[in-house]
């Protein structure tokens, strides 16, 4: 039986609240607005979403039209996601916003999770 915690949301640190693992991996994500395109870089990845180092994030509660192409696919990853998170960088952070996805494609969820995998059993 797991013990459960109960301690506030605003005690918890970013990584704490996510749901599912991150890995550090840089990939270049192609996202748009309603009347925006954009290309920038994600560091951070996983199964429930990523987050885009960026100058100028897009206010929290914009949704956002994601391509992006993953190690070792020549498949591009197409979803949807809204903006969850932003980072001004004031706090010495990196600037960005987290990007939660509306819904995965399976085969995109298998293989992030098999590259965060890798990455996670490289480190340790």
């Amino acid at each position: 039986m797991s013990k459960v915690s109960f301690q506030p949301a605003e005690d918890l640190s970013a990584a704490e609240r996510r749901r599912s693992a991150r890995a550090e991996l840089i990939v270049r994500v192609d996202y748009a607005t309603v009347d925006e395109l954009f290309s920038e870089f994600t560091r951070d990845i996983n199964e429930g979403g990523l987050f885009i180092e960026t100058e100028k994030p897009r206010p929290a509660g914009t949704e956002v039209c994601l391509h992006f192409n993953l190690p070792g696919s020549d498949q591009t990853v197409k979803t949807n996601g809204t903006v969850v998170r932003v980072c001004d960088g004031t706090d010495g952070s990196t600037a960005g916003m987290g990007i939660e996805f509306e819904e995965l494609p399976p085969k995109a969820r298998a293989h992030i999770n098999q590259v965060i995998r890798t990455l996670r059993s490289r480190r340790d």
